[in-house]
């Protein structure tokens, strides 16, 4: 009789801890992730992410303030499992270009790099106060401009801007300048800078404080540096584009009409050793729980299933893949590659 008693509690011990596989997470852990400061879109969508993958039992301590650079160098090494990424700076890590020059195994680091799912995070905000003199691009001669923090891609990108449209190097043609965030918001409103390039979200808070003590103008990309292709290299970067937004948006904005902004895409990213359950479930309950998402920022309305495979450049993980397959979705062949 006892061993019958003991075989049964076995068999319901068995059963429970079979039910408890089934459930996808076998594993109680916690799961790093990496993502820039808040107030940040990119902070945003990722919180957000981190929000509803919650609610499928994947928890994920989120590490926030941090260089993407580096946090996608970490994503490649398997010492972070998510991560917000930058288009761009896969194509400069499989180059070992730029920052990931002194990395000499960086090439084969970004082939472990994954991705769950993009979306538009913003524009580039070429802000400067009333009263700078400056009205137009031609105007950043002999000005000092913030153009982004020392370590990350914001300055190489709005240094390339302003070289695209009005053909101006920094140092020659004007002061570049690299704060951090926090600093360059100080150093415009003391008068220490003239201009601040800042990319961030359409509507952002962090552009609309301008306009609560002072007048301000944001620069719009002249059709005539589009037309002539002279941005073809920017804008055609891997999750660069252009779009456009009204210029009374902002409270205390000048420019008038129609602004057209270098606008930039960005995934969240993972990499090649994270279960494929742990990232179909959290694939899964972003996509289920979608109203909720957009409820969370006026920006992240703009997050669809159209926009799903936006700005990506490296394959889908094959839990997020295998979620869009069963869904239906109609996914770019370049992202099914998982060797």
């Amino acid at each position: 009789m006892k061993s019958h008693a003991g075989r049964a509690r076995f068999l319901a011990i068995t059963l429970l801890f079979t039910t408890f596989l089934s459930s996808g997470f076998a594993e109680a852990r916690i799961y790093k992730g990496e993502t820039a400061g808040a107030g940040d879109s990119v902070h945003t969508m990722f919180v957000s992410f981190v929000n509803q993958a919650r609610l499928a039992d994947v928890d994920i301590q989120v590490n926030a303030g941090q260089t993407l650079t580096k946090s996608m160098l970490n994503g490649a090494r398997g010492r972070v499992d998510f991560f917000s990424s930058v288009p761009s700076l896969v194509d400069m890590m499989a180059e070992g270009a730029g920052m990931y020059q002194p990395i000499t195994n960086a090439p084969e680091l970004s082939t472990h790099l994954r991705a769950i799912l993009g979306f538009q995070s913003g524009v580039y905000h070429p802000v400067t106060l009333e009263g700078s003199g400056i009205t137009d691009w031609d105007d950043i001669a002999g000005k000092t401009v913030f153009t982004g923090p020392p370590a990350g891609s914001a300055a190489a990108t709005s240094e390339a801007l302003i070289r695209g449209i009005t053909g101006y190097e920094p140092g020659k043609d004007y002061t570049a300048v690299r704060l951090s965030w926090g600093e360059a918001y100080e150093a415009l409103a003391d008068g220490k800078i003239d201009m601040m390039i800042r990319p961030s979200e359409i509507g952002s808070a962090n552009i609309e404080r301008f306009g609560l003590t002072d007048e301000f103008r944001i620069l719009s990309i002249p059709d005539s540096a589009i037309t002539s292709h002279r941005l073809d290299d920017l804008i055609g970067q891997a999750g660069r584009g252009t779009t456009s937004f009204d210029g009374d948006l902002y409270d205390g904005q000048l420019t008038q009409g129609k602004i057209t902004a270098l606008a930039y895409y960005q995934f969240i990213g993972t990499n090649d050793s994270v279960s494929d359950d742990v990232v179909y479930h959290a694939t899964k309950a972003f996509w289920e729980h979608l109203a909720s998402v957009q409820s969370s920022a006026s920006f992240l309305k703009t997050v669809t299933p159209d926009t799903a495979f936006a700005g990506i450049n490296v394959p889908l993980h094959p839990g997020a893949l295998r979620y869009y397959q069963e869904q239906g979705y109609d996914i770019p062949a370049a992202l099914k590659v998982t060797q």
